[in-house]
């Protein structure tokens, strides 16, 4: 058994539904913090818990280099690791690979990249990413695609859509052969060490003897839409127990963005879990979720709140802007996190002038409840509707 979605209730094209996985069952639509070396920066584990997040994301790129995938297998994987006993979905490491640029060589048996660390070479295949995967132990990993940059010309498009078809062939074949090798079946994680998920697994240890990784596809074709309609056929005809749409936040207009989620979720099937990689500003999710997407995850509202940009219900504040260094008021009225419940914005702007790390902790703290509650409106929405 890996990971089964249940749809409990649509509402035109939005879903509500329940997603289970070998390390919880996951509300949907849900967002999903960035932890990509490990890490939600600045924010403990268990303060994730205390706000809700049902699963969270690690890199392979950036865990592969450092600190190397076997550091993390023998630890019992990323949930030993990070002692997080609720959901991880990993990146493959693809879009970090496009990200390098001038640093990586692409041929069709994979991608040799310099690491951005020490400028030592690497290669990753599809094979070599399943592997790297497979040790880190996520309940959810991707296949290994080719990201297509923004602008491209078509011919471009398709032969980027087209390797990234064939590596998913190639990915999945040996992620078949090699799936039970995940760590959490190999060592015994005790269970004091992390806070109680739901349907927890009988017994004192963190196992999960029946339960094995998913592998998800992704799609990909640029900005073209009959690219990525024969994309999402040729992935979902491979066959995977869910799909993700790549590609996208590479520089293109927002609206064109939604324009490409929108397409290709219409050719993704009803009863798998639909993930869309590396998008939304809060009011963006809200969309997405309600053209039917399952899954998110941005890296906007840690990026922001190191940058003194928080995200309220009454639109976004730059609390580094002088006007809040005597407002007594909370950062948000609306708002019930333990950032506003306490704190002022003439504090919150005293600590970012001040340049304390307790205002980055703070700011993340606050724009990560925000983008949770939404989402958990979303669905409270969804089940009234």
């Amino acid at each position: 058994m890996s990971i089964a979605l249940h749809i409990e209730k649509t509402s035109g094209k939005a879903r509500l539904g329940r997603l289970t996985t070998p390390h919880g069952e996951i509300e949907t639509p849900v967002f999903m913090p960035v932890g990509t070396v490990a890490s939600v920066k600045g924010i403990p584990q268990e303060t994730l818990e205390e706000l809700g997040a049902q699963i969270i994301l690690g890199n392979t790129y950036h865990l592969y280099l450092r600190p190397g995938v076997e550091t993390v297998r023998q630890m019992g994987g990323l949930h030993g690791f990070m002692a997080w006993r609720r959901a991880i979905l990993t990146d493959s490491g693809g879009f970090q690979v496009f990200s390098l640029n001038e640093l990586r060589k692409v041929t069709e048996e994979g991608v040799t990249f310099r690491s951005h660390l020490d400028g030592s070479s690497h290669f990753f295949s599809p094979e070599s990413a399943m592997a790297a995967q497979i040790g880190l132990g996520a309940d959810i990993i991707m296949a290994f695609d080719e990201c297509t940059e923004y602008p491209a010309e078509r011919r471009r498009m398709r032969e980027s859509m087209e390797l990234t078809a064939r590596w998913a062939a190639r990915g999945k074949k040996y992620f078949e052969e090699h799936k039970n090798e995940v760590p959490w079946k190999e060592k015994q994680v005790p269970r004091r060490r992390f806070a109680p998920v739901r349907n927890d697994i009988d017994g004192g240890m963190d196992t999960c003897p029946d339960q094995t990784q998913s592998l998800f596809g992704i799609v990909q074709g640029g900005m073209d839409r009959e690219l990525r309609k024969e994309s999402a056929e040729r992935t979902v005809e491979i066959g995977f127990p869910g799909y993700a749409i790549g590609g996208l936040s590479v520089g293109e207009p927002r609206e064109l963005t939604r324009q490409m989620v929108e397409w290709t979720v219409e050719h993704l099937p009803t009863d798998k879990p639909r993930y869309v990689m590396g998008v939304g500003t809060p009011e963006e999710i809200v969309e997405y979720a309600n053209l039917g997407v399952d899954m998110m995850d941005c890296v906007l509202p840690t990026r922001a709140a190191r940058h003194g940009l928080l995200f309220t219900s009454e639109g976004k504040v730059s609390i580094k802007q002088a006007r809040y260094g005597q407002d007594s008021g909370p950062l948000d009225p609306a708002c019930s996190c333990s950032v506003c419940s306490r704190y002022s914005r003439a504090y919150l702007r005293h600590l970012y002038a001040s340049n304390e790390v307790l205002a980055q902790v703070l700011n993340t703290v606050h724009n990560l409840s925000f983008y949770l509650e939404t989402m958990k409106r979303v669905r409270e929405g969804l089940r009234m509707s």
